[in-house]
């Protein structure tokens, strides 16, 4: 007891001795089988993080502004961001729960709230009141998502995901304005309600159940056969040539996996049922 109201009178001198009145931050964390306190943040992975919320916020002026391009590019680069920032955590074994929520936090506004206003703004704008709530549940469900992530994390298998990854899902949904805009679709109220399909569809993926694969078992630090780099280089032509599209079908594709797997095994199950019923 008398430690921990030591440590409060040491916080507590340390905020008012500092320049401004921002309390430093600690967290406990166990190192050799004691738990510790840490002060301060590790700082590379979290500017990562820090990178892709600013790309999310940036993606959401460019949206409103009506420019989908750099809003598509600026999502690109977020979930660059947000996917290196967790291995490099991993790999320099810089883990903290501070990094965790501010990436969750970042994961809202680059891969929640940035493709709903992206959007609304390119599509579904047009059809007032269901537009929103189209947009607006596809919000819901990316913040449902990321809780539902957080609380699971650690107790679930770690080569899945339950349900379609949010910057996959922000992908998906981004880039099929950024094609749009590319080849400057006209915003029928046909194009609007497809739109507004997709995205509430979209957000649904991501809560669901179904188990994607997760490629968290590609270690960059092992071998790979000499075959799999080339595919890469590859992929990384192809992508170049053409990045609006290719992006787009490499969402489309990898957020049907799911659905596909999920009826793939249920066929296999009920087939495997039948087998095994004796025959009469």
């Amino acid at each position: 007891m008398d430690t921990e109201n030591s440590n409060e009178q040491e916080i507590e001198q340390d905020s008012e001795d500092s320049l401004f009145p921002i309390d430093e931050h600690e967290e406990v964390v166990s190192e050799g089988g004691k738990k510790i306190r840490r002060r301060g943040i590790y700082l590379l992975p979290n500017l990562l993080t820090l990178g892709a919320l600013f790309a999310g916020f940036y993606a959401i002026i460019a949206g409103m502004n009506g420019d989908f391009n750099k809003a598509g590019w600026a999502i690109l680069i977020a979930a660059v961001m947000d996917g290196l920032d967790g291995r490099v955590a991993r790999m320099t074994n810089t883990q903290s729960a501070f990094g965790a929520q501010f990436d969750s936090l970042s994961d809202m506004v680059s891969f929640g709230v940035a493709p709903a206003l992206i959007m609304f703004s390119w599509a579904l704008s047009s059809l007032g009141e269901a537009g929103w709530a189209a947009s607006f549940i596809y919000m819901s469900c990316a913040a449902l998502r990321l809780a539902r992530f957080n609380v699971q994390l650690g107790t679930v298998d770690k080569r899945f995901f339950v349900g379609l990854q949010s910057p996959v899902a922000a992908g998906l949904v981004t880039f099929v304005a950024w094609v749009g805009f590319k080849y400057q679709v006209e915003i029928t109220p046909f194009i609007a309600f497809c739109a507004a399909v997709l995205t509430a569809f979209t957000g649904i993926l991501m809560i669901s159940n179904y188990r994607y694969y997760s490629f968290k078992e590609i270690h960059f630090r092992g071998t790979v056969p000499y075959v799999v780099f080339l595919m890469a280089v590859v992929l990384l032509v192809v992508i170049a040539q053409n990045p609006h599209e290719v992006l787009l079908g490499m969402c489309l594709i990898y957020a049907l996996t799911g659905p596909f797997i999920w009826i793939y095994r249920r066929v296999k199950s009920k087939s495997r049922k039948s087998t095994e019923e004796p025959s009469t």
